[in-house]
């Protein structure tokens, strides 16, 4: 269908585009959700049996096939108990592979209503427990078989206003919110499909590991992004120190950013002067005062008010000029016939870009950065210890950096390109000649998507001329997370927070100019917030923003810890505050956590691979590089994960990582080795809730190992667990 290319009406065009969409997304969608398609079944006591799977289906008669676990008849597959069995006498899950039945789990809920028949095919073992114990493949799998009261009551919470989600670590955070996107996209389709779902995670490698999940329940058109991918065209995966990103998230750095635009509106203490020819111009402090006076009282953005400023100047110069000339009196087109002749002049146009230069935002931070000055200007309500913080020449971005990028872009505004085009290769009345070819065709196309877009509704979110534009493209379709994806000033129709403790005071700001409806989903753990730049509370974060119109969910129950390694943990947990409760563990695995040397780290690696699953190795940031470096010269394929690395699969696919704890947040594998967990601690000002990160990683097995003499913080975390032999395995 779409390799007809752009050809006939505009019409034909527009519909071939729509048809095409609906089709590529059903496709999709389809493919996707075959694995596990159908997972369950519904015996009701007056109502026969229905089919729960991912998506719904009906045969050639509209019959119900399978019933979208998302539809309101599917919640007594997740709520009903036997104290309120919901009309049901069995829930039955169903393990499939491929399109086969190879397993089948009951849960009763009413005996006594259930027939001789039905007594006669009960299967039994919880599919929960049974799905916790499965070894973990490096993706994060859907529990859309396996969901919890308490996380179906937070799945199916009402679309408006903002939740937050605030539970420990093995709660389920990630996957509730991720099957609460794909609920929310079910039940308010027509009202997201056009604005789009927003999904922000902590690092491109916590992205690669969620990235199955809303696929797999049918959803394939969500954004994922880490904050270092929100400007467009920018993928910032590098990291600053911590007190470095410490101050670039402070909320202090707005004005910071304001004042460093204003600083390039500044009139200079000096007239400038313009030699052109026969005479010499001079654009004194009167002349500049008023003209920058005019463009801010236009509350445009920078880029744009220039043309007020520029226009003003030109006024005054060509007034000055005519004076000059002994022209006297100037009518308006003869005015305007002189403006534009010193608008061509080169000392003219070096002078109106030195004192009201177009900016981007990357021009605009890398100037502040660079120069003393500025800084001492824009940033003086930082101290100078922060101010030399800041101080860098070029380099790579830094996640830290694209909300300062955002502010910016918010202040300047865009940049005029044609503009910039033809005072680069021709003079602007030769451009206005060549637009004029194309006027004629423009205005059309332009008018039919303004009709388009208001019939459909969709004019809220799409301009007419970027619709306009697609029609006149050859491109590719694109779908609607590809088009957000591309535009800056995007307005999502719900946005998504993983470990959103993490984000700092800028990136908020960041976040909210991309909602604003507010309609959020914000899931995290003050407990763990391990950035200097991160929260301290809920109320902190979003007060600000929505004060009293934000409610808060608990997770309560941790699926993926068992007691035995929760227990060390929650021994860190009480060291971060008293007052703090571990979420409690739902099994036990019968093995204690171990300890042992840190120079004993790559045979025990070694040894844990061998025990099966998927092995990680927690280090302190500064021992990256050589442990790293040790376990992978005796462990074969062994992936040493840079911090902020982009979107690989290493880290998931290999037997065994070594990363930071900020790249294992979110992340969860069979066996966690912990190394130096002092060293952990001292790292930043709030290393204990790193340590408690890394020590809740795990699903099946735990070991911490450290120097010979820990502090003696360390030493009561550990105190009581076995010491493990050099090679051994856990059982021995």
């Amino acid at each position: 269908m779409l390799a007809t290319g752009a050809v006939g009406t505009l019409q034909n065009r527009s519909e071939r585009d729509t048809f095409a969409g609906m089709y590529a997304s059903r496709l999709a969608r389809l493919w996707a959700v075959e694995r596990g398609l159908v997972f369950g079944r519904l015996d009701h006591v007056d109502e026969g049996r229905l089919y729960i799977g991912k998506i719904g289906l009906t045969d050639d008669e509209q019959e119900r096939l399978l019933i979208d676990w998302r539809a309101p008849v599917a919640q007594p597959f997740y709520r009903a108990t036997p104290a309120a069995p919901m009309g049901l006498t069995r829930r039955r899950h169903l393990q499939t592979k491929g399109r086969a039945v190879v397993g089948v789990d009951d849960d009763l809920l009413d005996l006594d209503s259930l027939t001789d028949d039905d007594r006669a095919t009960l299967n039994g073992e919880a599919a929960l427990l049974a799905a916790l114990d499965e070894r973990r493949t490096g993706r994060m799998r859907d529990i859309v078989a396996t969901i919890q009261a308490e996380q179906d009551r937070v799945i199916r919470a009402d679309l408006n206003g903002v939740l937050v989600v605030q539970g420990g670590p093995g709660t389920g955070k990630t996957v509730v919110a991720l099957h609460r996107a794909a609920y929310l996209l079910y039940t308010h389709r027509e009202r997201l499909e056009r604005r789009g779902v927003l999904i922000l995670g902590p690092n491109p490698t916590f992205l690669r590991y969620i990235e199955q999940v809303l696929p797999s329940l049918g959803e394939t058109d969500v954004l994922l992004s880490t904050v270092g991918e929100l400007y467009p065209g920018l993928t910032a995966t590098a990291r600053d120190r911590s007190e470095v990103a410490a101050v670039k998230g402070d909320l202090r750095m707005a004005e910071v950013i304001a004042r460093a635009v204003r600083d390039r509106q500044r009139v200079p203490r000096k007239p400038v002067e313009l030699t052109l020819g026969r005479y010499t111009l001079t654009i004194d402090r009167n002349m500049l005062e008023s003209a920058r006076n005019r463009a801010t009282r236009s509350r445009r953005p920078h880029n744009q008010a220039r043309a007020v400023f520029v226009r003003s100047v030109l006024n005054a110069l060509a007034k000055q000029a005519a004076r000059k000339l002994g022209k006297g009196l100037l009518d308006e087109d003869e005015l305007a016939d002189l403006r534009e002749e010193l608008r061509t002049e080169q000392p003219v146009k070096t002078a109106l870009n030195r004192l009201w230069p177009y900016l981007t935002p990357q021009r605009l931070l890398l100037g502040l950065y660079g120069s003393p000055e500025r800084l001492g200007y824009a940033a003086s309500d930082l101290t100078p210890d922060e101010r030399a913080l800041l101080r860098r020449e070029r380099g790579e971005w830094t996640e830290s950096d694209v909300p300062l990028l955002d502010e910016a872009a918010e202040l300047l505004g865009e940049i005029d390109e044609q503009v910039l085009r033809a005072s680069a290769l021709q003079a602007e009345e030769d451009l206005a000649a060549a637009r004029q070819a194309e006027e004629h065709e423009r205005e059309a196309e332009l008018a039919y998507a303004r009709e388009v877009l208001e019939l459909t509704g969709l004019s809220d979110v799409m301009e007419a001329e970027r619709l306009a534009e697609r029609q006149r493209g050859e491109g590719p379709y694109r779908t609607t997370a590809e088009r957000a994806a591309a535009d800056r000033a995007w307005a999502y129709g719900h946005v998504i927070v993983d470990e959103a403790q993490e984000l700092s005071p800028m990136a908020w700001r960041a976040v909210m100019r991309r909602i604003p409806t507010r309609s959020m989903t914000i899931v995290g753990d003050i407990a763990q917030t391990g950035s200097m730049a991160g929260a301290r509370s809920w109320e902190e974060v979003l007060n600000p923003y929505v004060a009293g119109r934000w409610r808060q969910e608990r997770l309560t129950v941790n699926y993926r810890t068992p007691v035995e390694l929760m227990a060390v943990a929650a021994r860190v947990l009480k060291a971060i505050d008293p007052s703090l409760e571990a979420p409690q563990s739902v099994r036990e695995i019968g093995a204690e956590p171990w300890t042992a040397p840190l120079s004993w780290l790559p045979e025990l690696v070694k040894a844990e691979i061998g025990e099966g699953g998927k092995v990680a190795v927690v280090v302190p940031d500064a021992l990256l590089g050589p442990l790293g470096e040790a376990v992978a010269g005796v462990v074969e394929g062994v992936a040493v994960v840079a911090p902020g690395a982009g979107r690989g699969t290493a880290a998931l696919d290999a037997p065994a990582a070594v990363l930071g704890v900020t790249d294992a947040k979110g992340l969860e594998f069979d066996s966690v080795i912990v190394a130096d967990p002092d060293l952990i601690i001292s790292q930043s000002p709030r290393g204990l809730s790193d340590l408690y990160v890394a020590l809740t990683r795990a699903t099946q097995r735990l070991g911490v190992v450290s120097e010979e003499a820990p502090s003696e913080l360390i030493a009561a975390v550990l105190r009581g667990l076995p010491r493990r032999g050099q090679g051994a395995t856990n059982g021995h």
